[in-house]
């Protein structure tokens, strides 16, 4: 009832007889049985009684006929895995690892799961299989393991704290669909971690921002409604200029929304969304696996540049998993900071002091100096501060150039060119960002088979984007920009660029 709408005519349906029971289709909302009105006429159906086959199945185990109606879904996954032609020793490996403490429960699963496979290699009212191919173009030599987004940016935020070697500090609230990196994080305090679930969102910014100030890597974890919270400590942050992960798993708006529900609408949020001009760079990852490479990546740019970063992952991409490589390493990125060790500055009669506010000149970050260090004491907080000397100035001149300063920070920030997949020199480019990777791409592939000429690239660097973007757009005659929002990245390609981006926008709570 819940998910045809997402099946194409034709289609093969798989149904257990067994529930389809008179009070289990009133519950909900079946007037009469869809195996027997024609309303499933257009797919091909195949009535199976699992519940049955299972207990049949494991009569020779002494069960209880409720706790042999459990096996079910191993019994459908041995019919499943003949039909696509799949290898079963690796999940019966899994079961018996799974179940180790309990050997007959593993026994019951493993004669449900070949059950099942029997049954579509011996039943005639089955003849349907399929062939799926080995990914080998797909993916490289290497240890691979299934990774969700959440998992692979929590792990990528461990590394992050080993390669920068710093303690991480998550100060978090817990909110749909981000907490699971909280609950992740709190296991690993033998890798330094320290996680701090506060009383609000506000505190737990505060937290993590005070932690950035005396010394760690810091981090906090939202969404949407907690970012709408933060945003004026991340205004802090840019003032302080203090390095700061925030983490925004994108979930459907307005206000509480649809919390289980994806969405990537709150890129002008991040963009814009402070008072004053409170410039932050923003980046998002495509892919699940790609959140560990996404968590490096701001890492390494908070801590190069001093500044507190936005990266927006989404709840497709947070409970999306996929194959990830594990990498080496040697191929993870030196992370490592210098903490100020003392003055850095003299002054016109030959004294030297410590001045909080001067900058490196290659990138305009100042100097991380931590609490307590001899010498180096120094004013913080929110109010404008003097170029150099970090002294609070209200002068008109001093804020113009404080503010242009910032903002040169964050547009000086070494991001890499984007990359066109273009075989073909078309005319029609196809600009993604965030979560909508999978589905351009898989367009993308179907357009090719057809015959078509078709152009893709995709951000992971919102701001600043690349810089060679513009030459990018300027080499197609059409700019398409599928987004699940009503339009940012395009209103943001437009305006900068002056390019006449279309827009492709689905703001339902599902992705594309």
């Amino acid at each position: 009832k819940a998910n045809i709408g997402d099946l194409p005519r034709g289609a093969e349906i798989i149904v257990n007889t067994d529930e389809f029971t008179k009070r289990a289709m009133q519950k909900v909302g079946y007037a009469a049985s869809p195996l027997e009105d024609g309303s499933l006429d257009g797919y091909s159906l195949h009535p199976v009684p699992l519940t049955t086959l299972t207990v049949e199945a494991l009569k020779e185990f002494a069960l209880s006929r409720k706790e042999a109606e459990r096996s079910k879904n191993m019994f459908a996954l041995g019919l499943l895995s003949w039909m696509y032609h799949r290898p079963t020793e690796g999940t019966e490996k899994f079961l018996r690892a799974k179940f180790a403490k309990k050997p007959q429960i593993a026994e019951a699963n493993i004669a449900a799961f070949r059950a099942g496979w029997n049954f579509g290699e011996t039943t005639e009212d089955f003849a349907v299989s399929f062939e799926v191919a080995p990914a080998a173009s797909a993916f490289g030599p290497g240890l691979y393991r299934n990774i969700s987004g959440n998992l692979a940016l929590a792990y990528g935020l461990v590394a992050a704290s080993r390669q920068a070697d710093l303690p991480l500090f998550l100060g978090s609230y817990p909110i749909t669909p981000a907490s699971d990196i909280l609950h992740e994080l709190s296991k690993h305090k033998n890798f330094g971690v320290r996680t701090f679930q506060a009383e609000d969102e506000i505190a737990g910014i505060g937290a993590a921002l005070g932690a950035a100030f005396g010394g760690s890597l810091a981090v906090t974890t939202t969404s949407g409604p907690g970012v709408a919270l933060k945003s004026e400590t991340i205004g802090l942050a840019v003032s302080m200029e203090l390095p700061l992960l925030v983490i925004d798993i994108q979930r459907g708006g307005p206000s509480t929304g649809l919390p289980t529900k994806t969405e990537q609408a709150d890129l002008l949020q991040a963009m814009y969304g402070r008072n004053g001009e409170a410039p932050v760079p923003v980046i998002a990852p495509k892919t699940p696996a790609d959140c560990f490479d996404a968590a490096l990546e701001a890492a390494r740019i908070a801590l190069a540049y001093r500044t507190p970063v936005m990266l927006l992952s989404d709840g497709y991409l947070a409970n999306g998993s996929e194959p990830w490589r594990i990498p080496e390493l040697d191929e993870l990125p030196d992370l490592s900071v210098q903490f100020a060790r003392g003055p850095n500055h003299t002054l016109e009669d030959g004294s030297e002091v410590f001045w909080p506010y001067q900058r490196d000149p290659h990138t305009l970050a100042r100097p991380w100096a931590v609490p307590g260090t001899p010498g180096l004491e120094h004013r913080i907080g929110g109010i404008e501060k003097q170029d150099g000397t970090g002294n609070i100035s209200y002068d008109p001149a001093n804020h113009d150039f404080m503010v242009r300063t910032r903002q040169a920070k964050i547009d000086g920030i070494d991001v890499p060119d984007i990359e066109v997949d273009d075989p073909h020199e078309a005319q029609t480019l196809v600009l993604g960002w965030g979560s909508t990777y999978g589905p351009i791409t898989a367009a993308v592939r179907r357009l090719r088979t057809a015959g078509e000429s078709i152009a893709q690239a995709h951000l992971r660097h919102l701001n600043p984007f690349p810089g060679n973007l513009a030459a990018v757009l300027r080499r197609y005659d059409k700019v398409v920009i599928p987004e699940m929002n009503l339009g940012q990245l395009a209103l943001l390609v437009r305006a900068k660029y002056l390019v006449d981006a279309h827009s492709y926008n689905q703001v339902n709570g599902m992705p594309f």
